[in-house]
């Protein structure tokens, strides 16, 4: 892992939710990842931490949650997202960088980082820090972006593409857009603290032709009826896995929530519209409900 800060993706005046979720014909993978979601999840839990939530297209999926945390950086989808679900003691906002989350130790029993991993330049450190954020027991639901998908392996033996979709690093076909094999992803989790339970294959039928001439509904439920094969290989552009947090790790003590990610004290103080450390005096802004830790 690099000790320097890794870049930042940042969708900060992006209209996201917008141009590539309601207008841009994906109403089919939005389903799909909806099955993948409900057969994954928890049905129920305390404290659920939404990483990389954007506009909250998926937060309202997470019915049997007592309180949901979302966490971008951007300052825009947070307030997107907001606007969709409320501003209530159910959702906290919380703008902040995965490689410095700004939780104590051990406070969620779930976490979820859905069409965020394929912007980790370094996702050994995003997840060293998630798993951080863990209670023992706890359980990630990670997507990710599959560079072994059939598209891809097509296009590689057609000599459509130089990249091949078999070796296990990573591929970055856009500026911190990256694809990850399956078995890197396996070995991440193993090596960050997280035992793999389960994997879906989704978005078999990623494919425009057949989105335009096929019926939504149709194509979700082939996808349903493929999604367990993930168990046994991983072709599709997207696979869902269900891991748990594994080993002894602290559980957070009753009122702790918030630490500062300069100098990780796990004291902050209110102050007028502010979370003041008392570690190294740094004030963390609260921007209209949103608690902004960038």
């Amino acid at each position: 892992m690099s000790n320097s800060q890794p870049p930042i993706c940042d969708y900060e005046g992006s209209d996201y939710q917008t141009s590539f979720w309601v207008l841009g014909g994906r109403q089919y993978e939005d389903q799909a990842e909806d099955i993948a979601l409900r057969r994954l999840l928890p049905t129920h839990g305390n404290l659920l931490l939404e990483l990389g939530a954007g506009a909250g297209r998926n937060t309202q999926r997470y019915i049997g949650y007592k309180q949901v945390v979302l966490l971008d950086y951007s300052i825009t989808q947070l307030t997107q997202a907001m606007q969709r679900l409320g501003r209530n003691q159910r959702y906290i906002y919380v703008a902040a960088d995965i490689y410095k989350l700004p939780f104590v130790d051990g406070l969620f029993d779930t976490a979820t980082m859905i069409r965020t991993l394929h912007h980790m330049a370094d996702p050994q450190a995003a997840l060293n820090q998630v798993r951080r954020t863990l209670q023992p027991g706890a359980i990630l639901i990670l997507e990710y972006a599959n560079k072994q998908n059939l598209k891809a392996i097509l296009r590689y033996l057609f000599k459509r593409q130089t990249w091949s979709p078999f070796s296990l690093q990573s591929v970055e076909f856009e500026k911190l857009n990256f694809d990850f094999h399956p078995k890197m992803v396996r070995s991440l989790l193993i090596e960050t603290g997280f035992k793999l339970e389960h994997q879906l294959a989704v978005s078999y039928f990623r494919l425009g032709v057949l989105k335009k001439h096929l019926p939504i509904n149709l194509l979700t439920r082939m996808d349903a009826m493929l999604q367990p094969t993930g168990n046994w290989f991983q072709l599709s552009p997207s696979v869902f896995t269900r891991s748990c947090a594994v080993g002894e790790t602290p559980k957070a003590p009753d009122g702790l929530f918030f630490k500062c990610p300069i100098c990780e004290a796990d004291f902050l103080k209110p102050h007028r519209a502010s979370l003041i450390c008392q570690g190294c005096s740094r004030e963390w802004p609260i921007r209209e409900g949103i608690f902004d830790f960038r």
